[in-house]
């Protein structure tokens, strides 16, 4: 654990006082070299030299030292799994309550306040209390505005930003959304391409494929990713609400969605459901349900909502063991369960067929099958 951090602080302060490490050296009574190691974190000051340190900066040997936590990317995996267990076992106000000691601990460990700051969005629903939920958010969008700010880690900071803006999202705020991430889109640079070209030319095809996979991966799974809210935006257009879905379900058979990511399958299904309800189709909404249930279902037995590859995409496993969280869900299993009934049993749109025998059918299933108890 790199808790130590002097190395940055005289780098800094050297540069503040706009002298050379020569000049530091000199005045300390080392060489060069020494000042250099210092900076570059290949060794520490002698203890001896610190009050001098410390005072030829006008700073205190506690920010000098710049005592800074930091934590194992293992260990924020394990740590983020374990409260997210936690959640589903204590109260939510014991949990937050560790949350926020930890993040106190490691105020300067920016890969966990990342991680902490989505934990808090996949479980602020948790509490029925409206203002806390929203005060939980705040709290999230408090620990990626930190990471933007002080972090070096350029793709660290740029997903401290989309997480931000998620959150703006859950709190129905767009034009935070706007002004943070812009209201356009720039044309993507097939960067994945070039490298498993480098690699395919280097000879190593095994790497040159794994990179190719990725690639397709990422992309089929975000253009899946897309179809929920674009067919919501055109609900009034019934001729084009078939379009989509007719195209999205031959993308789900072919690519065999359902049990290569269930989730995205699932958020298909659930928002065609929504759809043909709102446009009064009860028999096409109860059919999309009916999918809904199967495939969440299927989730829990024949198939994982952790995430993996398949016969198609069989290079990518270790892929996703090398994610912050890993291929393990982002929530406990019991969590997901119940939030897959509230779906369907507690959302508004599906108002109107309450009285519809075939809809209370399914919500029945679904808790028997998912083995939810009251």
């Amino acid at each position: 654990m790199k808790e130590i951090n002097i190395h940055k602080i005289i780098a800094d302060k050297r540069k503040e006082k706009g002298i050379t490490q020569e000049e530091l050296a000199a005045y300390i009574g080392i060489t060069k070299a020494s000042v250099s190691k210092w900076e570059t974190g290949q060794s520490y000051p002698d203890i001896t030299f610190l009050p001098l340190l410390a005072s030829y900066f006008n700073i205190s040997i506690d920010e000098l030292i710049c005592y800074t936590p930091q934590m194992e990317p293992e260990d924020i995996r394990d740590l983020y799994h374990r409260l997210a267990e936690a959640f589903s076992e204590k109260p939510f106000d014991e949990v937050m309550m560790e949350c926020r000691e930890i993040i106190k601990k490691y105020y300067s460990c920016f890969p966990l306040l990342n991680q902490i700051g989505i934990l808090f969005i996949n479980h602020h629903m948790l509490t029925e209390d409206t203002d806390k939920r929203i005060e939980i958010l705040e709290e999230a969008m408090n620990l990626f505005r930190r990471v933007q700010e002080e972090s070096d880690d350029v793709s660290l900071v740029k997903e401290a930003v989309s997480f931000q803006a998620t959150c703006y999202l859950i709190l129905n705020k767009p034009n935070e959304v706007l002004q943070l991430l812009g209201g356009t889109i720039r044309p993507n640079v097939p960067e994945e391409d070039l490298i498993a070209q480098a690699y395919q030319m280097l000879g190593n095809a095994e790497k040159a494929n794994e990179i190719m996979q990725i690639s397709m991966y990422q992309h089929l799974i975000q253009l899946v990713a897309t179809i929920p809210n674009y067919v919501v935006v055109n609900a009034s257009n019934v001729e084009k609400v078939e379009v989509i879905l007719n195209r999205a379900f031959m993308l789900i058979d072919i690519y065999e969605i359902e049990t290569l990511h269930p989730n995205m399958t699932l958020k298909v299904y659930y928002a065609a459901a929504q759809v043909y309800c709102m446009q009064g189709n009860f028999e096409k909404a109860l059919e999309m349900l009916r999918k809904y249930v199967a495939v969440c279902t299927a989730s829990f037995t024949v198939n994982s909502l952790h995430l993996h590859g398949d016969s198609y995409f069989d290079a990518i496993d270790g892929w996703f063991a090398e994610f912050p969280l890993g291929a393990k869900t982002v929530r406990n299993e019991e969590i997901i369960k119940r939030s897959m009934l509230q779906s369907i049993a507690e959302n508004p749109v599906f108002a109107p067929m309450k009285d519809v025998r075939e809809y209370k059918n399914i919500i029945t299933s679904l808790k028997f099958k998912l083995d939810i108890k009251e």
